[in-house]
């Protein structure tokens, strides 16, 4: 066991997994069902939480409007963060440090790599592709997410609020990393992934929840401004939605052989 983790990590690791697990259990007692169906399982509530796939009808279509509307909200955000910096810190205790030291860690690796990869082992062990399939979207949305933001920060190049009350100082191309958050990329790809493949409005609230209090943690921390936190959330619910069938983004939809039993290769669809 790493000896980094507390039991606060523990227990929402443990939670997440439990979510999965259940959901893998339900599966695994399922009688064999049409394509894309799942019957009612006599498992307790979480293990009826199965694993889908995506809808068979047509994704959501993202448009450019879409996506200048989400940077529009982004900018006025950014108008306040300077004021919502100085109030969070301004109220900062001990307590609030150790909510967020508990929270934060579900942007990173120790958070998000044991769902995504437990759950692609648990398809390979159950000999269930579906389950397998759900592991790999959710892996391919935490990686898309990850990707973007780290093409992102370099680009745009924001400093951080830590020892620096200017929040519009940006130099692109240098050391400088605040925007996207990281953390909040992460939790978000984690929390939209793992829900949409659930279809639990409690795993749903659960998570959704959890990824919030990891945004606000950088936040408490002073190590993001809140529009910094608000892009993290954004790139990581795209890069989930997308690898996940739900959302056509620009007209780019995910790879086939994650959303199609039986798929042979990687293919992009204009």
């Amino acid at each position: 066991m790493p000896r980094n983790l507390s039991p606060g990590p523990l227990a929402t690791l443990f939670t997440l997994n439990l979510l999965l697990g259940g959901g893998l259990a339900g599966q695994a007692r399922a009688a064999p069902l049409p394509r894309w169906e799942f019957q009612s399982s006599p498992a307790p509530a979480f293990a009826r939480a199965a694993l889908l796939a995506p809808p068979a009808g047509a994704p959501a279509a993202v448009r450019w409007y879409h996506g200048l509307g989400a940077m529009g909200l982004v900018a006025l955000v950014t108008l306040t963060d300077e004021s919502l910096q100085e109030e969070l810190q301004a109220h900062r205790s001990e307590g609030k440090d150790d909510v967020a030291r508990v929270f934060k860690r579900m942007g990173e690796p120790t958070g998000y790599v044991l769902p995504a990869l437990g759950t692609i082992a648990a398809g390979v062990i159950l000999g269930d592709g579906r389950v397998t399939r759900a592991g790999g979207r959710i892996t391919a949305g935490l990686l898309t997410a990850a990707v973007a933001t780290n093409l992102l920060k370099p680009a745009v190049g924001r400093r951080r609020p830590a020892g620096n009350q200017d929040a519009f100082e940006f130099t692109p191309f240098s050391n400088r990393d605040s925007w996207p958050s990281g953390h909040t990329s992460m939790a978000f790809a984690l929390a939209t992934g793992v829900s949409d493949e659930l279809h639990y409005t409690p795993a749903t609230v659960l998570l959704y929840g959890a990824a919030g209090l990891t945004g606000w943690s950088r936040l408490n921390d002073n190590r993001h401004w809140g529009s910094d936190v608000l892009a993290g959330a954004l790139v990581g619910i795209t890069s989930a939605k997308l690898m996940n069938g739900r959302w056509r983004v620009f007209g780019i939809s995910g790879p086939r052989f994650l959303l199609e039993p039986g798929g042979p290769t990687v293919s992009v669809a204009f």
